[in-house]
């Protein structure tokens, strides 16, 4: 049985809260624990928007990565250029999305050391893909230009065949803007799911962009699931039940302190907030008056992450290996800043949930990819993707180190 989260939260959540300009994430060590709470908010403005974007550090030869106690961290694969996306085949199989490169990577471990020592091109032609998801013996890629499917047959190498379009031109947006799109397959299997972000930073875009789009399995049946998601991006339903998870990257130009990047269960018809409010019924500058309407319905996310954090990957965990205390808690990669005055994320968190809702707050779960730097960080990785391999370790993609990290219990 899982100890209640604020139990351990409060040690750390008066000094975070307080002073968060203090507190510097080159040193987080793992199980450090923050709380944002809506209330608290600053007001737009209080604080100058700057560009501040890390910068690439060399690591020195004891340079590594931290995990909590009990932990172990070693290298999966490496060598792999803009290492963005991950899925776990259901016979264990990895697959990477290499975003830059157009190309779907499958990785294997044949020999169960921890380590891939199969590595082919699985796929190639496409415009940045990102999403995977693996169903009825396809697997799902979404790009810039549409959802696409390959067969796959367990230990299989290669699909045998090229890629089979599955939406129509145009049904997820373009590439302009935000390009990520992500999938996620109901858990009946009858339908999926895809993340769109917004071209700009602020503006009146109409679906699918700033959205969470739902298909039916063969892409013929369009609905807008959930809007006023700025940049959705990692997505994924609660082990065991039919409820929909999603994290965004929420916008620029407010101060160090706004807009909170977020985590939230989606409901069906939900609207929340981009572009006319934040947060909640929280007003837009300049935009709230335009649908007073659509500012009074905007719904309040569950959980808020540091501003400016960029939350990717989302995994939640649904196995042994960690232990009960970790199960159906979310791993949630923050990819990190570039636009704040005091550095945020670059690092792997861990959001505890209670009865399948966030249980409030986030902890530090692997650091240590910020190696250098206070006002500006130096970073050897970033971490993207992630996923839960099938011996429960947790996957995590570098896309600048261009590695693929495992983390495991020790024995």
């Amino acid at each position: 049985m899982k100890l209640p989260f604020f139990l351990a939260l409060y040690a750390l959540f008066f000094s975070i809260l307080a002073a968060p300009a203090a507190f510097c994430a080159s040193n987080t060590p793992p199980g450090t624990q923050f709380h944002l709470l809506p209330e608290n908010l600053p007001k737009p403005f209080a604080s100058p928007s700057v560009s501040n974007p890390p910068r690439h550090a060399q690591p020195r030869p004891n340079t590594q990565l931290k995990a909590p106690e009990g932990f172990a961290v070693n290298l999966f694969a490496d060598g792999l250029e803009d290492a963005r996306w991950l899925a776990v085949a259901p016979n264990g199989d990895v697959f990477l999305a290499q975003s830059d490169l157009g190309r779907i990577t499958l990785l294997r471990d044949t020999n169960d050391d921890g380590r891939a020592d199969f590595v082919g091109v699985y796929g190639d032609e496409f415009d940045r893909p990102h999403g995977l998801a693996f169903n009825d013996g396809w697997l799902y890629i979404a790009d810039t230009r549409r959802v696409w499917r390959l067969p796959y047959k367990p230990g299989s190498d290669t699909p045998g065949t090229r890629p089979e379009p599955v939406t129509r031109q145009g049904a997820i947006g373009d590439g302009s803007g935000h390009w990520t799109r992500n999938i996620a397959f109901h858990p009946d299997g009858t339908r999926f799911y895809v993340s769109v972000g917004s071209r700009r930073n602020i503006d009146v875009e109409s679906p699918p962009r700033a959205s969470v789009q739902e298909f039916s399995k063969n892409g013929k049946s369009q609905h807008s699931f959930a809007t006023g998601l700025r940049n959705p991006v990692g997505i994924a339903f609660y082990p065991g039940s039919d409820d929909l998870y999603v994290v965004v990257n929420e916008r620029d130009g407010l101060g160090d302190g706004l807009v909170p990047d977020y985590l939230t269960g989606l409901k069906d018809g939900g609207f929340y907030g981009w572009p006319y409010a934040y947060i909640g019924p929280n007003p837009q500058p300049k935009f709230a008056g335009r649908r007073p309407d659509l500012v009074k319905k905007t719904l309040t996310p569950d959980l808020l992450f540091h501003s400016h954090s960029a939350p990717l990957g989302l995994a939640f965990y649904n196995h042994d290996s960690f232990g009960e205390a970790w199960r159906g808690d979310a791993f949630v990669a923050l990819h990190g800043s570039w636009n704040a005055a005091v550095p945020q994320g670059y690092m792997v968190v861990r959001v505890p949930f209670e009865n399948g809702q966030p249980a409030g707050g986030y902890e530090a779960f692997l650091t240590g990819f910020w190696i250098e730097g206070e006002e500006t960080a130096g970073v050897w990785g970033r971490p993207a993707g992630l996923a839960v391999a099938a011996d429960g370790s947790l996957l995590v993609a570098d896309d600048l180190g261009g590695k693929i990290w495992r983390v495991s219990r020790k024995p």
